[in-house]
């Protein structure tokens, strides 16, 4: 587990939401048919199809990028696993909200998976909540198997990296963006991130929340239940080892993204979706573009901190 002294923190730029709504909306509109971005009032998040221990996304947001990919690849060191209760106390907020992407702790779990956190932390006057979800090939036929980790474990564990929006779950003001019909080649998150990019090309910006892809399908990954044998050195290496899959609407999305990385070697984008049909893992874009349909509800992060960032890195098998 890391050390709180290895925690590295960096204050991120946040424009005012109705500013951050205009800007989203005009950069959406080079990618999707049909955009409207607005500032709303958070949906109540414990309602369907959500159903998340907190009410809302608000609340001194922050953003994590814990471990990372130069812990899977070229060749995993299992060792590394953390726990959202000490994350919570290391982002400064002890008791948070946490959401994102990160990988299945395979010591508990006993296999490679995709994990979903959705997590409540351990916090003054209440207890920890653990609502993630988990998603693993199926042995019996190759197939996607999402199930809920609450149902066979109780920690708050997760393994290598993690990549984690982190908030007190209050209700407040929240990005909406709703978008039909992608005309352009990025996905709803890359758009998002190339958009604030482009605007903000002197500051680093981050976003993290939630979304529905409510119409259509979507590609997406999930890694084997046994690490690669053999040193997966380069990205073609890492796309034959995983398994990818087309998958349906509906999917609930938890992203984290920033617009560029302020030299803390950050994963400037990374979402994990899962489903309740049984269907998740790591998404790509959706796969039928003419009729696609987002809902999503973000909000731009104070802080980034960097949590046990890899002292050896490399750029592959971040996509």
């Amino acid at each position: 587990m890391a050390n709180a002294s290895e925690a590295e923190k960096s204050r991120l730029h946040t424009p005012e939401l109705e500013e951050l709504s205009s800007v989203l909306q005009a950069g959406l509109q080079r990618n999707f048919a049909e955009v409207k971005v607005t500032v709303v009032d958070c949906p109540d998040l414990t309602r369907e199809p959500f159903n998340f221990p907190v009410n809302g996304l608000c609340g001194n947001p922050r953003i994590t990028d814990v471990g990372g990919v130069p812990y899977l690849v070229p060749v995993v060191q299992q060792h590394k696993e953390y726990d959202m209760n000490v994350i919570s106390k290391e982002l400064e907020l002890p008791g948070a909200f946490i959401i994102g992407a990160a990988a299945a702790p395979s010591r508990i779990v006993g296999m490679n998976a995709e994990l979903m956190p959705q997590v409540l932390t351990e916090g003054k006057g209440h207890p920890g909540v653990n609502n993630s979800y988990y998603a693993s090939i199926n042995p019996q036929d190759g197939q996607c198997l999402q199930e809920k980790y609450s149902n066979k474990f109780s920690d708050y564990k997760f393994g290598l990296l993690g990549n984690l929006y982190a908030c007190e779950g209050r209700p407040g003001k929240v990005i909406e963006v709703r978008a039909k019909q992608r005309t352009g080649q990025y996905s709803l998150v890359t758009a998002l991130r190339k958009t604030l990019e482009g605007h903000y090309p002197k500051h680093c910006l981050a976003l993290g929340g939630v979304f529905i892809i409510q119409k259509g399908k979507a590609k997406i990954h999930i890694m084997p239940r046994e690490f690669s044998a053999c040193p997966l050195n380069s990205d073609e290496d890492v796309n034959n080892w995983l398994k990818h899959f087309e998958v349906r609407a509906p999917l609930i999305c938890q992203s984290v993204l920033v617009s560029r990385d302020p030299g803390l070697d950050l994963r400037v984008e990374h979402t994990h979706c899962y489903s309740h049909h049984g269907e998740g893992g790591h998404y790509y874009i959706d796969t039928t573009p003419d009729s696609v349909e987002y809902l999503g509800y973000f909000l731009p992060a104070e802080f980034v901190f960097r949590i046990d960032r890899p002292k050896e890195t490399h750029g592959v098998g971040r996509d």
